[in-house]
């Protein structure tokens, strides 16, 4: 048996015990041994009826728990907190279901099964490249990728191949939301999956760019071009001597620039104190970004930005090409940033090779941008359409990386009506209402592994598009809702995901149920101690009345 821990309980049931042994002492002086053995067993009955008394607790078993159908059944629900384990039957169920289970030692053997997993962006702004990637669990075979437009017509094909993942891109010509179609073809042209992609395209924020340059450069003239082409509004000037500079007047004013791009002579020509004050003005929060294919000067570099650069070698510099994608091979700045770069700068891309190309270390609010690749301008004739999508990408991280303040986090990679969804914002204070059209409104409030953002949970209630709107969000956040026959081999691999994801998290902190028994009747002992009074009451009555009564 099992005592109770409470201290209340002990105290009383240990006096009760007590009492019983002194008054058992007591009359076993007296040689009174029957009226001895009464108080003793009256005192150790007192003792066991305040006591918490509880028998062994049986021990907890696994759950058998199937997932045949998807879903956990609200029996299983309820009984996996008091299990010691769960037996898994079937693929598991999605993280929203895990999430509100206590980790408990997981048994699952999933059965083989061809898997797939789909990685596409939701919402992308245009001028930039769609890419949707399929990955297989079972590639032995050819197969094939293939986008479609609406009306089913081919836009991508990856052509046959037997990797793990097939990719293919797609550069979409207007802003709108639409719902693509994927398809997975075998070497024979049969359909082995088809479903929905759906995607938002956006009109792209108008970068608003000021550049500084103290060298004429080709580089710098085509830069000028691509950015003019993409709409930003520019304050430019170049300096062409020593009294001669070309300028560029922005055709709006700028009310809040995305960035200062300068080259690298042009921060070293500065007097120290107009360099501190440039330091001053990128701290409040627009990125300098540096060309950094003219530097001279590295002591400059090391002396008030933190940044040791090192000379290129010639004869390396083959070697030491960038290459971002076919099209595109550019040599590296003469100076740069070394091979192991020290705190406070970091690596910020890499190119297909995994050699660094952008740098940046954080000042004040903003930050520092140094781009170490040069010789950009001769794609402007022989890839065009690569030199710009390259630069669009560069300055989406770039510039782009702060300018929104409020941002909506729809995370989930294939919400299904019926199942727990999730809206999370960023930028509003919590508790602000969630409104989505034919939903009731909903509160967005903190998640703790969520620190930058408020969530809400959103069950869905049919295939489709879904529009969300809460206060102090410039534009409606969109998340499509898939029919429950969508996708079934990502669907799978979803819930399999999941599963072992909470498998992993049971082991981490699995603590198995506690073993609380079921309380000791205490009426049988109750009745034992008043017996026991009553026959040592009469006891004394009787001595007390001596042999005559």
């Amino acid at each position: 048996m099992m005592m109770a821990t409470d201290l209340a309980a002990w105290a009383s049931s240990l006096g009760a015990l007590v009492a019983g042994v002194v008054s058992a002492v007591l009359y076993g002086r007296k040689r009174r041994w029957p009226d001895a053995l009464l108080a003793g067993l009256a005192g150790a009955a007192l003792a066991v009826t305040l006591a918490d008394v509880r028998l062994p607790a049986a021990a907890a078993r696994p759950l058998l728990v199937s997932t045949e159908t998807g879903r956990i059944s609200d029996a299983d629900r309820l009984a996996i907190p008091a299990a010691a384990g769960i037996v898994l039957r079937g693929d598991g169920v999605r993280e929203a279901e895990w999430r509100d289970l206590p980790a408990r030692a997981l048994k699952w053997k999933p059965a083989p099964a061809d898997l797939l997993w789909l990685d596409f962006p939701r919402s992308m702004s245009l001028g930039r490249i769609f890419t949707l990637s399929a990955r297989r669990s079972d590639t032995k075979a050819v197969w094939r990728l293939q986008l479609l437009a609406e009306n089913q017509q081919v836009l991508a094909d990856s052509g046959p191949s037997s990797a793990g993942q097939l990719s293919v891109q797609w550069l979409p010509p207007v802003a709108e939301t639409m719902v693509l179609q994927a398809r997975l073809l075998d070497a024979n042209g049969n359909n082995i999956a088809q479903g929905p992609i759906p995607l938002q395209v956006k009109e792209p924020l108008p970068l608003q760019i000021q550049g500084r340059f103290d060298a004429p450069s080709f580089d710098a003239r085509v830069l000028n071009q691509l950015l003019a082409d993409g709409g930003a509004i520019l304050d430019w000037n170049v300096t062409l001597g020593k009294a001669i500079a070309r300028s560029e007047t922005p055709r709006a004013d700028l009310t809040a620039p995305n960035a200062m791009v300068v080259d690298a002579a042009y921060v070293e020509h500065l007097s120290p104190s107009a360099r501190a004050a440039l330091m001053a003005q990128t701290a409040k929060g627009a990125p300098l970004v540096v060309l950094g294919g003219n530097a001279a000067d590295a002591g400059v570099w090391q002396r008030d930005f933190g940044l040791r650069l090192q000379p290129q070698s010639p004869t390396t510099e083959k070697e030491d090409m960038r290459q971002f994608g076919q099209a595109l091979s550019m040599p590296p700045a003469w100076l740069n940033p070394a091979a192991g770069v020290a705190v406070p700068w970091t690596v910020l891309a890499r190119d297909d090779k995994r050699q660094a190309w952008l740098w940046q270390r954080a000042l004040g609010a903003g930050r520092v941008v140094w781009i170490g690749v040069a010789d950009w301008h001769k794609y402007a004739i022989s890839a065009p359409r690569a030199l710009a999508l390259w630069w669009q990408s560069a300055m989406d991280g770039i510039a782009l990386a702060g300018v929104q303040k409020t941002a909506w986090q729809l995370n989930d990679p294939m919400p299904v009506p019926g199942l727990r969804s999730e809206v999370c914002v960023q930028g509003v204070k919590a508790g602000t209402a969630l409104l989505a059209e034919g939903y009731a409104a909903l509160s967005l409030q903190p998640r703790t592994d969520k620190a930058d953002g408020v969530c809400a949970a959103f069950w869905p209630r049919k295939a489709g598009w879904v529009k969300f709107g809460a206060d102090g969000m410039a534009a409606p956040g969109l998340a499509y809702v898939y029919a429950r026959g969508d996708w079934p081999a990502w669907q799978k691999a979803l819930r399999r995901d999941a599963t072992q994801q909470y498998a992993a998290r049971a082991i981490a902190n699995v603590a198995p149920p506690p073993a609380v028994g079921a309380p000791l009747p205490i009426a049988p002992f109750g009745v034992l101690f008043a017996l026991s009074m009553l026959a040592l009451w009469w006891r004394e009555q009787r001595a007390v009345a001596g042999p005559d009564a």
